[in-house]
Parts: structure tokens; sequence; C-alpha cells
């Protein structure tokens, strides 16, 4: 008979404990409980409506550089690219965001974007040519280095700018020559094989 009791009673404590043990732990131990993983929070459904144009605003301390070059372009490397860096000359494929440094409203973005390193704004361009493939850096530009005291689209005159950039890839001008000199080949090449009979 004892032996069935300590039995019972084992499984009884098995049972009853869990269930009872938020109710007897003390608040330290309640405050350090973390979330189940796998249970889903329930989400209850939010019926504002979205105010459009949808308008991204980055918070304050992803609007600030760390380091200054001695031509004044603000910079973080937010991850080190390896390996060589576009010139001025080059070619780059990049991934960005760019946003107003006073109030941090996107004004611009773009994923796989090719762009010429020389035929953006100094600061944009400057920067580029400090990341390595793979790298992605944050520039503070100051409006000198921008669009200066010309107001461009969404973006005031004398207005300071940020860009979040990751370099995707670069060609060299030698390299984008080969490459449009190899595909204006091959469209010849089809205008001449299909103009035989």
């Amino acid at each position: 008979m004892i032996a069935v009791s300590r039995t019972l009673c084992r499984l009884a404590c098995v049972a009853v404990l869990p269930l009872m043990a938020p109710s007897i732990a003390d608040g330290a131990t309640a405050r350090k409980a973390k979330p189940r993983a796998g249970v889903p929070a329930v989400v209850k459904p939010d019926t504002a409506v979205i105010p459009l144009p949808l308008n991204p605003i980055v918070p304050a301390g992803q609007r600030v550089c760390a380091s200054r070059t001695p031509g004044g372009l603000g910079y973080v490397m937010l991850r080190a690219g390896p390996g060589a860096k576009p010139t001025a000359t080059d070619v780059v494929l990049v991934n960005y965001i760019g946003y107003l440094a006073s109030t941090g409203a996107v004004f611009d973005q773009g994923m796989r974007t090719p762009m010429p390193v020389g035929g953006v704004i100094p600061g944009f361009s400057q920067g580029l040519q400090m990341l390595g493939k793979t790298g992605i850096g944050r520039f503070c530009i100051p409006a000198a280095m921008g669009y200066g005291a010309q107001a461009s689209g969404p973006i005031p005159a004398n207005s300071d700018l940020v860009f979040q950039v990751e370099l995707l890839d670069y060609k060299t001008a030698a390299e984008i020559e080969s490459m449009n000199k190899a595909a204006s080949a091959a469209v010849d090449d089809a205008k001449d094989a299909g103009a035989k009979p």
C-alpha cells in the first residue's frame, strides 16, 4: 500500500507542479522567464490606414557617422569587403538606401542598381571607392559634397545626406567595353544569320 501511495504521489507531483510553477514563482524568477520558442504570439488586426506615399524614417542613430575623411565625408564601415576597390572610371552594382540626415526621411533606394562611380554626386562617388566587394558602408555626405544649394526632387537645398550602400560587384571601363563589343558582335552575327536564305 505504501509503494502505491508513493507512486501516486510522484505522478501527482509530476503532473501538478508544472501547472503551479507560475503561481509559486517569485517576482524575480517570473521576470527572467523567457517566452516559449515555437509558440506564435497572438497578433490583433490593426485597422489603421497606412498613409501614402509610404515614407519610412530611419532612426537617429543610423544617421550619424563615427569617422571622417580629410575631405569631410563621414563614414562607418558596417561590413568590410575584401579585395580591390572600384575607381572613379568603374561601374558598380549596388544595393542602397538614401535618406536625409536631419529627419531620416528616405528619399531613394535601389536593389542591384548599376551606377558609374564618376557619374554620381561627389560624396557618393568617394564612398563607393572606399568599399570592397560585398562591403557595406554608411556615408554621411555634407551638402557641399551632395547637391549643395540646389534642391533635387524630394531633397531640399543644402541638405546633408546619408546613404547605406552595399557593393555587390563592379567592372572596370575596359571590362565594360569588352562586354559591349561581345554583345554587339553577337547582335551582328544574329543579323547575318537571319539575312541568309
